[in-house]
């Protein structure tokens, strides 16, 4: 209970409260509607290359406007941002939810539509993440992360066995009308919230804005390496989820069911490294992050020469766990360092590695299986994860970031 309460400490700040409140409600309905898209795009064609189409519509848009994003989030308010992409987000769903109930939903709207929620949700992510330092005293700001990594790891649990429900008990229509009403709530919350307007320089073209942001991400090497390193692992990560399952096919008797259990240890994993995040502040805490993420190579490595799956499971769950820890003192080193004006664009380049590293290993892990082996393929990601994470943590500009005094560089002018 006590780290309960001490993860909830930043809820008493009324600007975070609602702040907090409002993606909540948003990330309830995303943690619901990704089961009940797989269904209702298969219900319309039942295919793969259709269910592909519509799930690459999403990361393609998000991939293309995720650095426009971070430049339009460092030039204008980020709530009036963050409100703009919430009621998109929410006509956008409750189209879905009309056409799916009265049976008129198209493969090509759903394309056409998880392209306009893609494009919506890059930049939405650079601004939600710009405007946290200003809603919390900065003594906070490592809470208020982790609170907010808690919350979403938990939906990202429950989310799909309530999806499930809900489909058993209404159909995909209903959960798509849930998710639009949930950005609604979001909305709600954030014209209720009351941030200062902090001070922009001149406006410059949209070239000169991006160039601005690159310039801050390659001048600094604690940024520069961490963004590199995490292309890296994301990258090594997907052969995980592309031959875990492909393992346990091969070598377990319950393969499905032991998955299963191995994805939720993954979950658990991640809420319980999101809550250690909350008190655990190490005085170097990028080194600390990096060395914490060399336990992704563990659970890789088990798959070689599968292990027991128990062992597994308990391997992805510290995985995890280690990503969720690295995360909250990842952002908040961020956050505390980078100067306002500039952070949303230097966020972009932070979150468009994740977005286009992941997607280029899932489909990339397939051949180079059939090319060098599944024991091979495996024990060099493994290899390269830990090498990559370990070789990051050493880099002297990482070892010298210590953690920022409380009054946070961020919320400076330049």
């Amino acid at each position: 209970m006590g780290n309960l309460g001490e993860a909830a400490r930043p809820l008493r700040q009324r600007r975070f409260r609602l702040l907090w409140f409002g993606r909540v409600a948003s990330a309830i309905g995303d943690a619901i509607v990704p089961v009940a898209l797989t269904f209702a795009v298969l219900s319309i064609h039942a295919s793969a290359t259709a269910l592909g189409g519509v799930l690459a519509s999403f990361t393609i848009a998000r991939v293309v406007f995720t650095l426009a994003g971070g430049v339009v989030a460092d030039r204008f308010s980020r709530r009036t941002i963050m409100l703009g992409c919430d009621l998109l987000r929410a006509a956008v769903q409750a189209f879905i939810a009309v056409m799916l109930l009265t049976h008129h939903m198209t493969l090509a709207a759903f394309i056409a539509c998880e392209a306009l929620f893609g494009m919506a949700s890059a930049f939405f992510g650079p601004a939600a993440d710009g405007l946290v330092p200003q809603t919390i005293d900065p003594g906070e700001l490592q809470a208020a992360n982790a609170l907010l990594g808690i919350s979403r790891n938990t939906l990202n649990v429950f989310g799909p066995a309530v999806s499930g429900l809900l489909l058993w008990v209404a159909g995909p229509g209903y959960v798509f009308a849930i998710d639009a009403a949930s950005f609604v709530v979001s909305a709600a919350f954030l014209a209720r919230l009351d941030v200062d307007a902090p001070i922009r320089a001149p406006l410059s073209s949209f070239g000169s804005e991006l160039r601005e942001g690159f310039r801050e991400v390659t001048s600094r090497g604690w940024v520069r390496a961490p963004i590199l390193g995490f292309a890296i692992s994301n990258f090594t990560l997907a052969s995980f989820l592309v031959l875990g399952p492909l393992v346990f096919i091969t070598h377990f008797d319950n393969a499905k069911q032991d998955w299963g259990i191995v994805s939720a240890c993954g979950s658990i994993g991640a809420i319980v490294g999101a809550f250690a995040s909350v008190k655990l502040a190490p005085r170097h805490p990028l080194y600390g992050a990096f060395i914490s993420t060399t336990l992704l190579a563990i659970p890789i490595a088990s798959l070689a020469e599968p292990l027991a799956w128990e062992v597994i499971a308990i391997a992805w769950g510290f995985g995890m766990g280690s990503v969720a820890l690295a995360n909250t003192w990842w952002e908040t080193t961020l956050q505390r360092r980078i100067p306002e004006y500039v952070y949303s664009r230097v966020r972009s380049y932070d979150i468009l590695v994740s977005f286009v590293f992941m997607p280029v290993g899932l489909i990339a892990f397939g051949p180079l299986t059939e090319w060098i082996g599944l024991e091979h393929t495996l024990l060099a990601a493994a290899v390269i994860a830990a090498v990559t994470n370990l070789a990051v943590a050493f880099t002297p500009a990482v070892r010298a970031v210590t953690r920022a005094p409380e009054a946070a560089a961020a919320t400076m002018a330049a």
